[in-house]
């Protein structure tokens, strides 16, 4: 879908460049039991890539080497690499944050049925999609059915103790809009998560994080069907804020593909745009083999185009949800 999109500009975004490196974010595969509207991935149930033994073997070597303080695993849905028991309980042996971005239907899929007990036995961080509180705004997007399974994910990670105010079991559930618009303030949209979901189904959770659809892949795709690319691009260049550049997960994050290749965010991941590393010999792309020969990544430069913007747009966004009240 990359090549139906309209090019992206290098030039009009602001330079910027890393600060300290402090999280990896692994795309583990993009194979998935759902196939989501504004999926910047283009996963689902038939996609087969996979990060290969090799690479899991750099990745483990990667988290010993560097004082990375977070491992935040990602796909598709990452719980469907057949390794990624193993990925979690060594990066938590070794005292890392494990976030696991979770899609919730995939804790009800058969041979998934010990999954949230995994994940509270290994205290992961789980960060889990639910772009509405309303089973059809769900349901359209997500796919019919999803909403339902999503909130039995919810009440089992509940009954495990996930979203208890003071707990040791964090989860965050995470909002897109439905269409070309900014996300509403986070703070608000939290309120109104809670509120409804514990009047509905008893649910609670900790934080709500709000995302701005990245106009890429499978989102900038439709985007495109629809008329509504150049307008949607002209809102996030007019919302922009400058404020919003020093809190942008590229300057503390390094996106890691299923082959172990290394780009300055998940985003980039998707447009193929490698993250710049010096030094580099014969080849046009880091990977994770480099990082065991870089001490730092401080002030290397961050490759940006005109889809940065989301990031920096209103109240700005990250895979940490918004960046400004």
């Amino acid at each position: 879908m990359r090549d139906t999109l309209p090019l992206l500009d290098a030039l009009s975004f602001p330079p910027i460049r890393r600060a300290h490196f402090e999280a990896l974010q692994v795309n583990l595969t993009y194979r998935c039991n759902q196939r989501c509207l504004h999926c910047h991935v283009n996963a689902g149930p038939t996609r087969p890539e996979a990060m290969t033994d090799d690479s899991l073997a750099l990745l483990h070597q990667v988290i010993d080497a560097h004082p990375v303080q977070t491992l935040d695993l990602t796909g598709g849905a990452p719980e469907m690499h057949p390794r990624f028991r193993e990925i979690v309980v060594h990066a938590r042996r070794e005292r890392l944050r494990v976030i696991d971005r979770c899609n919730l239907t995939i804790l009800s899929e058969p041979g998934y049925e010990g999954l949230a007990a995994f994940l509270a036995e290994q205290q992961v961080e789980v960060t889990a999609s639910l772009p509405c509180y309303s089973r059809e705004n769900v349901d359209r997007q997500r796919g019919d059915g999803v909403f339902e399974a999503s909130i039995a994910g919810l009440l089992q990670l509940n009954a495990l103790g996930y979203g208890e105010e003071g707990g040791g079991l964090i989860l965050n559930l995470v909002y897109n809009p439905q269409g070309p618009m900014l996300p509403p303030p986070q703070a608000q949209l939290e309120a109104d998560y809670k509120a409804h979901l514990a009047e509905d189904f008893g649910i609670h959770f900790n934080h709500l994080l709000t995302i701005t659809n990245q106009p890429i892949a499978r989102f900038g795709s439709t985007l495109v069907s629809k008329g509504q690319f150049s307008d949607y691009m002209q809102l996030l260049r007019d919302s922009y804020r400058p404020e919003n550049l020093g809190g942008v997960m590229c300057r503390n994050l390094v996106s890691v593909d299923w082959q172990g290749y290394l780009y300055d965010c998940d985003f980039n991941q998707m447009l193929d745009l490698p993250m710049p590393l010096p030094g580099l010999i014969d080849r046009d792309r880091a990977h994770l083999r480099d990082l065991l020969k870089s001490s730092s990544l401080d002030g290397n430069p961050i490759v940006t185009r005109d889809h940065c913007y989301a990031c920096t747009a209103g109240q700005g966004s990250s895979c940490g949800g918004a960046l400004k009240d």
